[in-house]
């Protein structure tokens, strides 16, 4: 018999890609979403000011697009990181904090 005369160079097919980098661009919504609880927390500036579901549901959810509800979460952890609010046991009712009224 003869030898196969085929090519068998595939390892280009076979390689793993790696997850694409995080960009500039993907800290756009999280930071826009950001700006939108500081935003309503500058016009309730005061240290304990609450922040109830109802808020969070009526001034930031129903005004997200889809990039920035994808950047929720990290932004609401961004800003709890940074001890500008605290998050009460329900995960939804935020609480400006002292440092938060400072940077508002």
């Amino acid at each position: 018999m003869k030898p196969s005369t085929k090519s068998t160079h595939f390892a280009h097919a076979n390689k793993r890609k790696s997850p694409p980098k995080k960009s500039n661009m993907d800290a756009v919504p999280k930071n826009e979403v950001k700006e939108m609880f500081m935003a309503w927390f500058k016009k309730r500036n005061h240290v304990g000011q609450i922040m109830t579901k109802q808020d969070v549901v009526q001034n930031i959810l129903l005004k997200l697009n889809a990039k920035q509800n994808d950047a929720l979460e990290e932004a609401m952890n961004e800003l709890k990181k940074e001890q500008l609010i605290e998050v009460q046991e329900d995960g939804v009712t935020l609480v400006l904090t002292k440092k938060g009224t400072q940077c508002v």
